[in-house]
């Protein structure tokens, strides 16, 4: 037990959402004079209780850089921060704490990868993302193929928002290199069947990188039972803090990678002849790393441990159910992603409106959504809409407040009808 331990939240087995509400002191407000329904989760989620005393007491009681200071408040901060960086070992089952690289966030640990892979690129060859891909998943290796020659090619989707396997087994070839692709998609919520994709290309050679950002807020992710080179995500999204994100990476291919970037704390020895680079995880790590915010990130997945997820998972789907339901009750609402497998994501557009004109009007009734084209662009595109709304919901959501979208729904249809 490292020196920020503190009684883990627990719950009784099931789920029971008005308990789980009194631990986000956020959705007792009130916006505009109506009480809030948050429901912009997929951007990011709000954070319990116990994530914001678990910060406040590491800069109270034991703020230091890490792994540096001779005293007991570095000996403190260097245990709160490496007992964090063990929970996310153990969160995602990795082999070891070797593997997991902090950074700022999903999209700095794609550029990493990105970066890390590119000297094992030559004109010609491919790599590949899909369709319904974030821009974080997409510019990076861009960038990268500029600069090598490679080539980023796009994987097919369906009308209904699942990954078109016809396509995929078109366009895997000699020629594939990397496959990136997300677990599931910000915008249709999607849950792509990643684990049997990566066993078809792993004979290939083909590397793997996992877009986790949005799966991690519904389900634990299991790395060695997927097989992936690489698995990335963001803590904000799993109800931790901003500005602090993990990577998972095959150790093999960590030790091979040359740093991504330089500075102190990455470094064996430094001199003007020769630098030696620092061991596993802390070759990726340079300069002071956000300490608080991993300890946040720890207390964080420290407190979904405490819930039966089952029962939670189950509670979230129920949302997404009701949601369904109740679009017929909407005239000219249609539902963007229809994927049999979702996370509980609702994406639509409603004819004869548009998307920021909605999420303006719901806004004025207390309720929080996403509008706009939700950095993917190209999936957009497929679907030829400029932009969708976007409910997203998470376990501290109520079947009442998805009834109450529904409602304040009907009242911008009417308005605008």
């Amino acid at each position: 037990m490292n020196d920020l331990a503190m009684a883990k939240p627990t719950h009784k087995a099931g789920f029971d959402v008005t308990a789980a509400r009194r631990d986000f002191p956020i959705l007792g407000q009130q916006i505009n004079d109506k009480p809030l329904v948050y429901l912009d989760n997929g951007a990011s989620a709000q954070k319990p209780i116990a994530v914001l005393d678990a910060m406040d007491r590491y800069y109270r009681q034991m703020h230091s850089n890490v792994h540096r200071g001779a005293h007991t408040l570095g000996d403190r901060a260097t245990s709160a921060f490496e007992g964090a960086r063990e929970t996310v070992r153990a969160f995602v089952n990795a082999g070891s704490t070797e593997e997991i690289i902090w950074t700022r966030g999903t999209t700095e640990a794609i550029n990493l990868v990105a970066n890390g892979l590119a000297g094992r690129l030559k004109p010609g060859d491919e790599i590949l993302v899909s369709q319904m891909e974030h821009h974080a998943n997409i510019v990076p290796w861009q960038m990268i193929a500029e600069r090598t020659g490679a080539k980023v090619v796009p994987v097919q989707i369906t009308p209904e928002g699942e990954l078109d396997l016809d396509s995929f087994n078109s366009l895997l070839g000699d020629k594939t290199k990397i496959l990136a692709l997300t677990h599931v998609s910000n915008v249709l919520g999607t849950i792509n069947p990643v684990a049997a994709l990566i066993e078809q290309v792993k004979a290939r050679g083909v590397f793997t990188l996992i877009d986790g950002a949005q799966a991690v807020p519904h389900f634990q992710p299991d790395v060695q039972a997927l097989g992936c080179d690489f698995y990335a995500f963001s803590s904000h999204k799993l109800f931790g803090p901003t500005g602090i994100g993990v990577l998972y990476g095959r150790k093999q291919l960590l030790e091979e990678m040359p740093p991504y970037q330089g500075g102190g704390e990455m470094i064996e020895r430094v001199s003007f002849e020769r630098t030696t680079w620092n061991v596993l995880p802390y070759k990726f790590e340079a300069g002071t790393p956000a300490v608080a915010e991993a300890v946040g990130l720890g207390a964080a997945i420290e407190y979904l441990n405490g819930f039966d997820r089952a029962a939670m998972e189950a509670a979230e789907n129920r949302l997404l159910e009701r949601a369904n339901e109740l679009v017929e009750t909407v005239p000219g609402m249609e539902i963007i992603g229809t994927a049999k497998q979702k996370v509980p994501v609702m994406s639509f557009k409603i004819e004869g409106l548009h998307p920021s004109d909605i999420g303006t009007l719901l806004d004025q009734q207390g309720i929080a959504i996403r509008t706009g084209h939700h950095c993917a662009m190209p999936l957009m595109d497929f679907y030829g809409v400029p932009g969708t709304a976007r409910a997203s919901f998470a376990f501290y959501n109520t079947v009442e407040e998805v009834e109450q979208l529904f409602t304040a729904l009907q009242k911008v249809q009417r308005l605008f009808a």
